[in-house]
């Protein structure tokens, strides 16, 4: 892991197309701004975790309705 220290309107580039911008420190908090392209997904990690949650439910189902079709 890559640790950097960034202040007030600091800003880090990764792979020459995603910008991370230090938008505000207050106490604890820090607010992040993200500049990407639009086909690039951008998530908080819990919201990232409960797409994924999602996707294995959905794909443990779909195998679960072929082996109870006969398929698959």
């Amino acid at each position: 892991m890559l640790v950097l220290s960034r202040k007030k309107n600091e800003s880090i580039v990764i792979n020459n197309d995603i910008t991370i911008v230090v938008v505000e420190i207050r106490g604890d908090k820090v607010r992040l701004g993200i500049e990407a392209p639009k086909e690039v997904p951008v998530h908080r990690r819990e919201v990232y975790d409960a797409i994924k949650r999602n996707e294995q439910g959905d794909s443990e189902s779909a195998a679960n309705s072929a082996d109870a079709t006969g398929q698959g």
